[in-house]
């Protein structure tokens, strides 16, 4: 897909919603953003458009004529320590990746932006501070508007549950977008950890938005010798070694690691092509986990439906920011 390909013109918004019912948001003017990729180690700038309702959330390569990356669970290739989305090369079209998606796709759900074309000069989305706060913070100065079209949402409709390893992750029908994780690490310093939040944008900015990603000392070579990790440092992530944590100014929250797993877990399951009526349980969740969880469940027709909401009904599952 192109340019061409993306109805991001005002004349194609042939939809309107019914009265009271909760519309599609996009944001009201572009905004731009840089910084470097945490794992290339490459500067990277990103420019944040509005699109037309229905458009959905994709990336734009403009390094690379303008290929384009839909921000779908069904176009992630890669989950080993970040979400990267890809598509295949097709006729004139290369094949691109984005990775490092799930930071600004959490904020993007906190805040209910629906449609939004991102243009990217690079393969990675830039980290900023290792949090989702940077891109919360462009949001608000942009500003969002509403759209003609009804927003639609995923009701999960009965339990769905998957286990990987020592991850068990499951969604379970409920009235809101809530999440219950929990982690648990050998390290004194984490050890076993848990949050319950509702999923609101005023919850998310003060709660998750500010948590950053966080590893050990002891990884950070494996990792630099396999490629990953090379734009990392005690600006973008919160590094433990042994008993301590190395960053100078210590931990945003005293549970912070729980809560950037929280804020992984948002960005995730946003890749679900709308917001979720559901309660998100994870043990240990991580990126593979929580992608094969979006799998499972439509997989499964009888599991789900989309829904438009209206707006009293949906106080609690939609905070207008």
């Amino acid at each position: 897909m192109y340019l061409n390909d993306i109805r991001d013109s005002a004349d194609f918004l042939r939809t309107t919603a019914p009265q009271g019912v909760v519309r599609q948001r996009t944001l009201a003017v572009p905004m731009r953003c840089s910084g470097v990729g945490l794992h290339s180690g490459a500067p990277v700038e990103m420019v944040l458009r509005p699109a037309a309702a229905d458009t959905g959330i994709v990336f734009r390569r403009t390094d690379m004529g303008g290929v384009v990356v839909p921000a779908r669970h069904d176009t992630i290739v890669n989950t080993r320590l970040c979400s990267m989305l890809g598509v295949p090369a097709t006729g004139d079209r290369p094949a691109a990746t984005v990775s490092t998606v799930e930071h600004l796709m959490a904020a993007l759900a906190a805040m209910g932006i629906d449609n939004l074309i991102i243009d990217i000069d690079g393969p990675e989305v830039p980290v900023m501070d290792g949090s989702s706060r940077p891109f919360i913070q462009v949001i608000e100065r942009a500003g969002m508007i509403e759209q003609p079209a009804a927003r639609r949402f995923i009701e999960v409709l009965k339990p769905v549950e998957l286990v990987q390893g020592n991850s068990v992750v499951r969604l379970l029908p409920a009235d809101r977008w809530t999440l219950d994780v929990t982690i648990d690490f050998a390290n004194p310093v984490i050890g076993r950890e848990r949050i319950v939040i509702d999923l609101t944008a005023r919850g998310f900015s003060s709660e998750l938005a500010a948590a950053r990603t966080f590893g050990f000392a002891h990884e950070v070579e494996q990792m630099r010798a396999a490629g990953l990790g090379r734009g990392g440092s005690l600006d973008n992530a919160v590094v433990v070694e042994g008993d301590r944590v190395l960053n100078p100014e210590g931990l945003r929250y005293a549970d912070e690691f729980v809560r950037h797993k929280a804020l992984d877990a948002v960005g995730d399951l946003y890749l679900a092509g709308a917001p979720l009526l559901a309660r998100f349980e994870g043990m240990a969740p991580g990126h593979g986990v929580n992608n094969a969880l979006l799998h499972a469940l439509f997989a499964d027709p009888t599991a789900w439906r989309y829904t438009s909401c209206h707006e009293v009904d949906t106080a609690r599952a939609v905070e207008a920011a």
